[in-house]
């Protein structure tokens, strides 16, 4: 995860005259990364000094948390088959069409449900900025899932809707690459997710457990490469008797199921599959484990990777993910995907004594600290909404195309003459 420096040329005035959307087609699947990433960012924004609303679909509701108005408006259709996969809300639509009228900017994530089409709609209508982060769902192994749905949902509406934004947010660069490989050639602003900073429990080389603990935490998904993890288990567990594996998370497609009768096939003893835990279960989960695996075949981000370097725990992930990092802040290992090289970082991590992994923990956490609090993050995205509308000069973390002649990025190109 590449660093970049923290440079507002914003006053607090000009904040406070920011004005923004947040559209998400939910937030009731916990543990889902928008569900904590999306009211996370709002809640930066609104500490700096915006004005922000949250718009979603659910149970119909209004709450206001750290200055954040959030709205749940109802699912239409929500019971008929297919259909309701859309995320259809006549509701939400009329919201997100006020906002627009009332000149403000909107920020829509997501990709292949109508709540991300509704914003890019009325962006057009109504003149105003729109920007839409993609949460991964662009990436090749991402669109491979449903192919046939998403093609159709594309040729329907996606592809024309697309031609609306003003920018895109990705969260790393291969993100970024993500979008132009797409064909898409909007401006893109560079900037990862937040990640929380909870209180550091102290650790020590000289603790006395007799078990250690590598930990998978995240949906039981086959993108997310659980089924090569326990491969490489199987040739380490033997050699590791003062370890074990243990996977938490929700189950997908019936996902989990199929890793137990793998385990069961490989005769593995000491695997766990707990069901998902949230808040400060979610954290303890991470301060216990000695070492934090995720072997996926693709991350726009990897929430779960930031989460275990604020806790302290050192890291294993694959080039699936966008955490080069890992290995220039000497807290984790980055590797090529496939059994062999994750069996070859996981025996080097758990064959490390104790207090060296302790100090590559300690070097995640300054990490996080230093460059992924919320309210850094919420400086960089007021920036590009400021850059947006004409108030601001371009970040340097925005990618623009040289061939910018569509009108709708004409007032972009004034700004940066001026």
């Amino acid at each position: 995860m590449e660093k970049r420096a923290l440079q507002s040329d914003m006053s607090s005035s000009a904040r406070l005259a920011l004005q923004v959307t947040h559209i998400v087609g939910s937030l009731e699947f916990k543990s889902a990364g928008p569900s904590y990433s999306v009211p996370a960012l709002a809640s930066g924004l609104a500490r700096i000094g915006a004005s922000v609303e949250l718009l979603t679909i659910g149970s119909p509701s209004r709450t206001v948390e750290g200055g954040v108005e959030t709205i749940r408006f109802r699912h239409d259709f929500s019971l008929v088959p297919g259909i309701s996969q859309l995320r259809l809300s006549s509701e939400l639509h009329a919201a997100i069409e006020a906002s627009a009228a009332r000149g403000g900017t909107l920020h829509a994530h997501g990709l292949w449900q109508m709540p991300n089409i509704y914003p890019l709609l009325q962006a057009k209508k109504h003149c105003v900025p729109v920007l839409l982060t993609p949460r991964g769902m662009l990436a090749d192994a991402a669109l491979k899932f449903s192919r046939w749905k998403k093609e159709l949902f594309s040729v329907a509406i996606q592809r024309r809707a697309l031609e609306n934004i003003s920018c895109f947010h990705a969260t790393c660069d291969a993100e970024l690459q993500e979008i132009r490989a797409y064909g898409l050639k909007a401006p893109v602003a560079i900037i990862p997710n937040g990640v929380d900073m909870p209180p550091m429990n102290a650790r020590t080389g000289s603790d006395n457990r007799t078990e250690r603990t590598l930990l998978y935490l995240g949906r039981l998904h086959p993108k997310k490469g659980a089924d090569a993890l326990l491969m490489a288990w199987s040739r380490l567990e033997a050699a590791y008797p003062d370890w074990r594996l243990e996977f938490i998370g929700p189950s997908e497609i019936g996902y989990r199921d199929k890793l137990k009768k793998l385990a069961g096939a490989l005769n593995l003893q000491r695997v766990s599959f707990q069901d998902p835990v949230y808040g400060q279960e979610k954290l303890s989960a991470f301060r216990r484990a000695d070492l934090f695996v995720l072997p996926s075949l693709n991350e726009n981000f990897g929430m779960t990777v930031s989460e275990a370097l604020a806790a302290g725990t050192p890291v294993v992930s694959t080039r699936g993910t966008p955490w080069g990092g890992l290995v220039e802040q000497g807290c984790g290992w980055w590797i090529d995907q496939g059994i062999d090289p994750l069996c070859a970082a996981l025996a080097n991590g758990m064959a490390m004594p104790q207090d060296e992994r302790v100090a590559m923990g300690e070097r995640g956490r300054a990490w996080m600290q230093r460059d992924f609090s919320w309210d850094h993050v919420a400086v960089q995205m007021a920036d590009v909404y400021a850059w947006l509308r004409g108030n601001g000069p371009r970040p340097g973390f925005v990618d623009v195309m040289p061939n910018l002649r569509s009108p709708r990025y004409w007032p972009l190109i004034r700004s940066e003459d001026d």
